[in-house]
């Protein structure tokens, strides 16, 4: 594909993880949550079973809105930025990557996407149980090396959102922040917005409802309200 990348906007507040390894599946549910999110998220598990190469042009091809590619890179410098490369290649119009891999290969990931005018979010700590006992340990000091290398955004736990609220305070105004764990994970709508997060990643909660549309109409008001009466963030 060779395609301008899409603008990631934050209207809504919402990244919507569509891990789904029905194609035909995956596209309906693009299509109907598209008015209510700001970008869908395609993961490897679907990447896997269905193929990049058809997954992320299929989604992106029945949508107006960016695809990332959450394949949360982690390897050396040649590795990692071939990932980039073929993801970008085949459509993502932005790419997670793993922080604690160190500068050397998250500056060669971050500018290998630009070229292509694709951007990055930096995982700095996930949002599952258990991984606080490490990834704390380095996290603020992934989102320093993210700042420093211009990297688009970071990814902080809805789960911990006084931890997306420090992340913030490093990175400052104007490095997105994208929050994963809404739903299952334990994360509530609206904290990790309130910590000082763009966007919710919430997946689970949305596509296995039995309608996924008004499930993420409302998620999407909820959120609403509550930037509604929210003060300034400060940092």
């Amino acid at each position: 594909m060779d395609e301008m990348r899409r603008e990631l906007a934050s209207k809504t507040g919402i990244i919507h993880a569509l891990d789904v390894d029905d194609l035909d599946r995956s596209i309906e549910i693009a299509k109907a949550v598209e008015p209510y999110v700001d970008a869908i998220k395609v993961s490897w598990p679907s990447s896997m079973e269905l193929g990049i190469k058809e997954v992320i042009p299929a989604v992106r091809d029945s949508i107006e809105l960016p695809v990332i590619a959450d394949f949360k890179v982690a390897d050396i410098p040649e590795i990692s930025t071939r990932i980039v490369q073929k993801a970008v290649r085949w459509g993502a119009d932005g790419i997670t990557l793993q922080g604690f891999v160190g500068e050397v290969t998250t500056k060669a990931c971050i500018d290998e996407a630009k070229k292509s005018g694709a951007y990055t979010f930096v995982v700095t700590e996930m949002s599952h149980a258990g991984a606080e006992k490490f990834m704390q340990r380095s996290g603020e000091e992934i989102a320093m090396m993210a700042r420093k290398l211009h990297s688009f955004g970071i990814v902080a736990p809805a789960t911990r959102p006084e931890r997306t609220r420090l992340y913030r305070s490093i990175v400052g105004p104007d490095v997105r922040i994208m929050s994963p764990g809404v739903g299952p994970q334990g994360g509530q709508v609206g904290d990790a917005i309130m910590a000082g997060a763009d966007y919710e990643v919430i997946g689970r909660s949305i596509y296995t409802a039995d309608s996924p549309a008004l499930e993420a109409k409302k998620v999407a008001e909820k959120i609403a309200e509550i930037k509604l009466k929210m003060p300034p963030i400060r940092v």
